[in-house]
């Protein structure tokens, strides 16, 4: 088995776990006690630790993955969007008022996202699409990716495309453009659309009424018991870092898609090689719209396959998704799901487990239970720079040190979870030393169905899937909006990169 268990905390606290803002908190808070003790007020002594009690009980007890004052501070932004309408999105297109079908119309974190059509490139002069996203400042790249998956690989082969990701992800970090690198997945149901055209096609009219029948029962088994699987790795540039060099090429946009499609072509050697992917396709902007409507609409992909097979003979068929109509006609972000056109989604990320993660334990978690059901997983590793990663691990390293003395000084005996993780923390200045780079992945899984299903048991199910699986699941309450983002529409949403 290639077991990965090589992480720890993004941040170590250093006095019994706490962080900085949390020890400054309880400090502050703990003042009034020690002043009402000088003046010996008693009676006020007592007031004032009941209150310190519970602001530190607030600010330092996790609940579900955050604190209290983490909680109270989401629900409050999500109360005032909902009652000023922001939690609610209906499309220009169903309103009557898409003005440009190229201007795209989407919801939520995806707002700001502007689609651009590269320079020609390659033989066949295609214009790759070149994502802008003016919230977070950033550019990105989307591909479409096929690998034949390690379900029969050795250990050996999984430990060499182990080591394969690992590559790529100091490739990024060599070229210190790279912010970001997205894995998204997606299973869906088999819709049948290609194997019906196919029948279509070489099906003789004067052929047997046997062969017929048992073709059609063969055609409908088979549409139930299939799924499909949509693979995209989706690059990210911030503009802080693509800006300078833009210049240098030239600057604007062409700039920027010069700089791109530099950055791609490393990349996507890295991938064929190391990886093991058997192609890479970087999308269009009609083919990278698709994706994004199919992503808010699974059932939409069969009435464009049967558009481009038209189109294949009748070059007058519009085949094209437009950006206005890419997005749902209609979107409500609620508490425990998000709802979206006739679907309704709901995501959860995944906690990685102390005794490690097994390359390929994530099968249960994209295999749908019922029919109807999709499910979709991005694997996400946001790329440091080395300074910052240097720093971080100084940080740490300093952090788990000052820690250990602390409880050494107050007799406290050190438990082995705190010891594995700061002799996790010293090893990795000696990984960055050598080379390595310094990433915090963080995975998000959804699951979409029809809203004729209870959205609340597929839910569950996703749970259970993910605790079969080895890891903990944890609902993102109050963020299913972007969480979906994130997990479905290969755009290049993060959940670590907050907009300016």
């Amino acid at each position: 088995m290639t077991i990965y268990n090589d992480y720890s905390r993004a941040k170590v606290g250093f006095f019994f776990g706490m962080s900085g803002w949390q020890l400054g908190t309880v400090a502050l808070t703990l003042l009034p006690v020690f002043w009402s003790i000088q003046r010996q007020s008693w009676g006020s002594a007592v007031i004032f630790m009941m209150v310190w009690a519970v602001i530190s009980a607030i600010v330092v007890v996790p609940v579900r993955g955050r604190s209290a004052t983490g909680w109270f501070t989401a629900m409050t932004r999500y109360t005032v969007g909902g009652l000023s309408g922001r939690t609610r999105f209906r499309a220009r297109a169903a309103r009557g008022q898409a003005t440009d079908l190229a201007q795209a119309d989407l919801p939520g974190a995806l707002n700001a996202v502007e689609i651009h059509d590269g320079p020609p490139t390659g033989p066949a002069q295609t214009r790759i699409a070149i994502i802008q996203n003016h919230a977070t400042k950033t550019w990105a790249v989307t591909a479409a990716v096929v690998h034949p998956g390690i379900g029969l690989a050795g250990v050996d082969e999984r430990r060499r495309l182990g080591t394969g990701l690992s590559d790529v992800l100091d490739l990024c970090s060599r070229t210190e453009l790279i912010d970001e690198l997205l894995f998204i997945v997606r299973t869906v149901p088999d819709d049948g659309a290609e194997r019906g055209q196919w029948m279509t096609t070489h099906r003789r009219p004067q052929g047997p009424e046997l062969s017929r029948r048992v073709n059609n029962d063969m055609h409908t088994a088979l549409a139930r018991a299939s799924v499909r699987t949509e693979a995209y790795v989706t690059m990210v540039v911030p503009e802080t870092r693509i800006a300078k060099e833009a210049k240098e090429a030239g600057g604007g946009l062409e700039g920027r898609a010069r700089v791109l499609y530099l950055l791609m072509g490393e990349l996507e050697s890295q991938l064929r090689g190391g990886v093991g992917m058997t192609s890479v396709t970087w999308l269009s902007s009609p083919e990278l719209a698709a994706a994004c409507r199919t992503g808010f609409a699974p059932a939409e992909r069969a009435g464009i396959i049967e558009a481009l097979a038209a189109q294949a003979s009748d070059s007058a068929v519009n085949a094209d998704v437009p950006w206005a109509m890419a997005g749902p006609s209609g979107a409500d972000q609620l508490v425990r799901h998000y709802s979206h056109d006739a679907w309704n989604s709901v995501s959860a990320t995944l906690k990685l487990p102390v005794k490690g993660a097994l390359m390929g334990a994530l099968a249960p978690i994209l295999t749908p239970t019922e029919m109807g059901e999709r499910r979709s997983f991005v694997a996400s590793f946001p790329i440091l720079r080395q300074s910052t990663a240097d720093r971080q691990s100084a940080s740490g390293e300093w952090a788990a040190d000052l820690g250990e003395a602390l409880r050494d000084k107050a007799k406290v005996k050190q438990r082995t979870k705190a010891r594995d993780e700061a002799d996790k923390v010293r090893a990795l200045d000696r990984k960055l030393a050598r080379g390595n780079s310094m990433t915090h992945p963080y995975a998000v899984c959804t699951v979409t169905v029809p809203k004729t299903q209870r959205i609340a048991e597929y839910g569950r199910r996703l749970d259970a899937s993910i605790r079969r699986a080895g890891f903990a699941p944890l609902r993102l309450d109050l963020s299913q909006d972007v969480g979906f983002a994130a997990s479905t529409v290969p755009l290049g949403v993060s959940l670590t990169r907050g907009t300016n």
